[in-house]
């Protein structure tokens, strides 16, 4: 497979805009910029979805405007380019913040009990106890979803809330305040180790439009063994270790996070497999102050918006780290953003800058604001840079194709080598092409 770089896609983008003085692209030419984008991102790509952003814009004269054109084939390119199967992630259930409950059957919670939930439904949960479980063993097949309905629980040593087995279960708040809080250190069952307020061996969802408090003295906030999404609601989650960690996947498509740990703020990573363990973030508020890394995934992290300010160790932490969008803010005592070896599927660890403000200070010592053990590619948004040693550092190669990059208050035209942080000087990274987004293997 022929290498290329994404700089063939901008060429193509600015094509686009001038292809035109008034503005309009006709349906041909709509066509030929899919195909060109197709050929551009990778020889076997597909890409339909490409043609469904697009055809969904034309009005019914054939006319669309450039740069609605120019944003969903950007976009469609890159996620077309990621491991991250982003098409149809969230359904339309994961995104229903407001669940009828017409139906629904109420469990009024008490000290000392468990309640085991068998079948498929809605549970309203309500009322103050200790020492009490929600526990969901249902069938393999089945959806259920429990509604926190201004309940608090505390437990000394056993997870509030634990999924033994469902399809998918839901954690949905009412506009209400819920407090779930371990204070001792967790007990096992059998040879799982329940190490969470909310533990999850299978799919778990949060959303809703209320506020879930979560404090963990001796573990997890949650942690889920398979996939983990979050599409609304307001979570202040503090732990002594993760505030949120699954083995397979985080998917975050809103929400506001307040999470203080003594480890990661969010963390995917499955011993056994180290094949997923991603994290996307489509959007959200984010304010994590924790003692390890902020974000950490095995393999890929997307961010393509949201808010997000992060005070760690380290910052940003994968194999394959690519921002495309948002405001991130980074305060970090190590380095800011962090591209290692931490997966297989890759055959060199990139970081990827394509859009959005990307802020990062980093403390004084053997310390980089951004680090990648391969690439690094600067394709667009802006990334400012406060640096005492290393600003950028790469052991592989480093290309600026577009944004703005600023060090120490001073816009540079290239990326330093792992130099002192404190001028537009440096030495710029070789433009050896890259093959399939950082070598990644197909």
């Amino acid at each position: 497979m022929k290498k290329r770089t994404i700089t063939t896609i901008i060429a193509a983008l600015t094509m686009a805009t001038a292809l035109t003085a008034c503005d309009k692209l006709s349906t041909e030419e709509i066509s030929n910029l899919i195909e060109m984008a197709k050929a551009n991102v990778s020889e076997n790509a597909e890409n339909d979805e490409l043609g469904a952003l697009l055809s969904g814009m034309l009005d019914e004269s054939g006319n669309s405007n450039t740069s609605d054109i120019a944003s969903a084939v950007y976009t469609s390119a890159i996620l077309s380019n990621t491991e991250i199967d982003l098409t149809d992630i969230f359904s339309k259930r994961d995104l229903n913040q407001t669940p009828d409950l017409t139906d629904a059957d109420i469990i009024e919670v008490a000290d000392g009990k468990s309640y085991t939930i068998s079948s498929e439904g809605i549970y309203i949960i309500r009322g103050t106890a200790t020492n009490c479980t929600i526990r969901v063993e249902a069938d393999k097949e089945a959806k259920v979803q429990l509604v926190l309905d201004g309940v608090s629980i505390t437990n000394d040593n056993f997870p509030a809330i634990y999924v033994v087995s469902a399809d998918k279960c839901f954690v949905t708040t009412t506009d209400s305040e819920n407090t779930l809080t371990v204070t001792g250190k967790y007990t096992s069952e059998g040879s799982t180790n329940t190490d969470a307020v909310i533990f999850s061996k299978d799919d778990l969802v949060l959303n809703g439009t209320g506020i879930l408090n979560i404090n963990s003295y001796y573990g997890n906030g949650i942690s889920g063994k398979d996939d983990i999404k979050v599409t609304g609601g307001t979570y202040n989650i503090k732990s002594a270790e993760d505030g949120i960690e699954a083995n397979d996947s985080i998917a975050i498509y809103d929400g506001i996070f307040n999470i203080t740990t003594n480890k990661d703020g969010l963390h995917s990573e499955n011993d056994e497999d180290d094949t997923v363990g991603w994290i996307y973030i489509k959007d959200g508020s984010f304010n994590i102050n924790v003692k390890s890394d902020g974000i950490q995934a095995t393999t890929f992290l997307v961010v393509d918006g949201g808010d997000l300010v992060i005070n760690a160790a380290e910052g940003i932490e994968a194999t394959y780290i690519q921002i495309n969008g948002g405001n991130i803010d980074i305060t970090a005592s190590d380095d800011g953003m962090n591209a290692s070896y931490k997966s297989k599927s890759y055959t060199v660890p990139v970081i990827e800058f394509n859009g959005g403000t990307t802020v990062i200070e980093v403390g004084q010592g053997d310390t980089d604001a951004v680090d990648s053990n391969g690439n690094i590619y600067v394709n667009g948004g802006t990334i400012s840079v406060t640096s005492t040693v290393s600003s950028f550092d790469y052991d592989g190669t480093a290309e600026y194709n577009g944004g703005t990059i600023i060090i120490n208050g001073t816009q540079v035209d290239s990326i330093p080598q792992s130099m002192m942080g404190g001028g537009p000087g440096g030495m710029k990274g070789g433009f050896g092409g890259k093959g399939n987004w950082g070598g990644k293997m197909r």
